[in-house]
């Protein structure tokens, strides 16, 4: 069955962690470090936060404050009621490149992940930390050999799911009941893990570069291949059920919507910061699906 695809926010940057929170769709704009919102059809679109050291993963704590993740500086910033943003946690003595997407569960404890490397820089390709950020902001690492951790999700029964998109890999984890994280498994399997450190021999070898993704409510996850110009349905094991030919880069996806089978996802045409920093050719984009939003975010 082919989707149509439609654009919802046009004229972006570099759009990324698309999220449904308070009948709205949220999402980040890179370059022009807005964090914004806008209703389902686009419209009434609103800049709810200015991070100027570049927003990326979006979450909410259980009183319903957000939660972004600041790049550049490695920190993750609470957007208090008045709306100022005040520094949640400083995660710079355990991260290397770039912070990156996140999911916060119900207690309030964010899963970060990041890039490991220079990604921008073409620096050797290396693994990353886990990190998780308690409510207080104590920030704990929980996982190791991260590939590029990237979407992050949680099940409803309590599993965190982590898109690692040098990884070739979505990983799986049980959370225990102090947000420990235990019985490491693939959730799916794409292809090897990376043979080399060479940044362009690695994107080579990709069969998908799992990137922003999200769960539905039969516990499949929509996937945005960063490299495939196509979202993909994909169960555990790794069998793909659906595949959506977006014609361009897409890095992230979201269910959402008043019934929550709009399928929201942010496309590019690439993910240079050069090329995407001076120009206006990413959106938001959405298309209609048939099995509703599940699990977090």
């Amino acid at each position: 069955m082919a989707r149509e695809l439609t654009t919802v926010v046009p004229d972006l940057t570099f759009a990324e962690a698309p999220r449904w929170y308070d009948d709205r769709v949220w999402f980040v704009d890179f370059y022009t470090h807005r964090v914004c919102s806008a209703r389902e059809d686009g419209s009434d679109l609103r800049v709810e936060a200015k991070v100027p050291q570049q927003p990326s993963g979006l979450g909410r704590l259980p009183d319903g404050r957000l939660l972004v993740v600041s790049m550049r500086d490695a920190r993750l910033l609470r957007r208090e009621a008045d709306g100022t943003l005040v520094t949640h946690a400083d995660l710079s003595a355990h991260v290397g490149g770039h912070v990156n997407d996140m999911v916060v569960d119900a207690a309030g404890r964010a899963f970060v992940g990041n890039f490991g490397f220079d990604l921008m820089g073409g620096a050797p390709l290396a693994p990353a930390t886990l990190l998780r950020v308690d409510p207080d902001g104590t920030v704990t690492p929980v996982a190791e050999d991260m590939w590029f951790a990237n979407g992050s999700m949680l099940t409803d029964d309590g599993v965190l799911l982590v898109a690692e998109t040098f990884g070739n890999r979505i990983s799986a984890f049980d959370v225990g009941p102090d947000g420990s994280l235990s019985h490491r498994r693939d959730w799916a399997r794409f292809g090897d893990l990376p043979a080399t450190t060479d940044l362009h021999e690695a994107l080579a070898g990709l069969s998908v570069a799992p990137d922003g993704c999200c769960l539905d409510a039969e516990g499949a996850v929509w996937v945005a291949d960063a490299l495939g110009n196509r979202l993909l349905r994909v169960r555990e094991g790794g069998a793909v059920l659906e595949e959506i030919p977006v014609g361009t880069g897409v890095y992230a996806c979201m269910l959402g919507g008043a019934d929550g089978r709009t399928l929201f996802a942010c496309t590019a045409p690439d993910f240079a910061e050069d090329a995407r920093r001076n120009a206006r050719e990413g959106a938001l984009v959405a298309t209609r699906v048939d099995v509703p939003h599940g699990g977090r975010p």
